[in-house]
């Protein structure tokens, strides 16, 4: 067991005061046998009413609405949080499912459809030319080889760019560029995956720092095993989601998972600046 803190602060700052809509915010880790929520604290200004909910991902979702207009917006976040290990994948594989290409069994195909669908069809034809490289039809690989191959890969074929626009970039985008984020990089090989047709989805958190490692908030993609479960992969990294990752969020699509959403009403020069800073330690 390892236990780790998670601050996470961010501030929006105005030169007028402005009236603040309800905003939506993903800061609470994922519980589970992997991972328990020792302690947690939330401070907020200016003044509001936290209400938390769980959305169809069973992500837990602070709705924040606000008692007053204010020149500056702060949400603080600190949460210590243990860890457990958990058993390797090559481990627990469904033997049916130990080489690629398988088949989900029956009982499991009407739950993971959505997941197995591209969210970017019209850029299919690229994503599925760049994976030629790695994987031929009709070839018969090991599945764990075969995802821990796409993930090296995409690590090898992009160089990482921290981005800090809103959104994330198409994946033919990231072809053309050669380059992305973190989110970037999860967008792509949850997509690869799907055309390969494996259940994916997005996920969004934190990761303790690393020699090397990029990013303390990160995204990475989990892919569904039968036998293992949902599994992470990090391509940013070229590792496979551990112990140092802390998911926060999951979702088909990417903007789901948007760690802070709302929206104010002001004066349209009123907007000054965003600060944002996160540490992720080990205790």
């Amino acid at each position: 067991m390892k236990r780790i803190r998670i601050i996470h602060s961010t501030q929006y700052h105005y030169h007028a005061p402005v009236t603040f809509g309800p905003h939506r915010a993903l800061l609470r880790p994922r519980e589970g046998h992997d991972l328990h929520i020792e302690s947690t604290r939330l401070e907020i200004e200016p003044k509001a009413d936290v209400r938390w909910v769980r959305d169809i991902y069973g992500n837990s979702i602070a709705i924040i609405t606000f008692a007053e207009p204010a020149r500056k917006l702060s949400l603080f976040s600190e949460v210590n949080v243990d860890l457990y290990d958990d058993t390797p994948i090559d481990c627990v594989i469904d033997p049916l499912a130990q080489s690629y290409p398988f088949q989900y069994a029956a009982n499991e195909q009407v739950e993971i459809i959505p997941y197995r669908v591209p969210s970017y069809p019209h850029d299919g034809p690229a994503v599925q030319q760049w994976l030629l490289n790695l994987y031929s039809p009709g070839q018969l690989i090991n599945t764990s080889d075969l995802l821990n191959k796409l993930n090296t890969r995409i690590y090898e074929a992009f160089r990482y760019n921290a981005r800090y626009d809103p959104g994330v970039q198409l994946p033919c985008q990231t072809l053309a560029l050669g380059s992305g984020s973190c989110r970037d990089y999860a967008v792509f090989m949850m997509e690869a995956a799907r055309h390969w047709g494996f259940a994916s989805r997005f996920v969004t958190g934190y990761i303790q720092m690393g020699e090397g490692q990029h990013g303390a908030t990160h995204a990475w993609t989990e892919v569904y095993i039968p036998g293992a479960g949902w599994r992470g992969f990090d391509p940013t990294n070229n590792k496979r989601a551990g112990s140092e990752h802390v998911s926060v969020a999951v979702a088909r699509e990417q903007d789901r998972a948007s760690p802070l959403s709302g929206s104010w009403e002001g004066p349209s020069d009123a907007w000054d600046r965003m600060e944002v800073s996160v540490q992720v330690v080990a205790l």
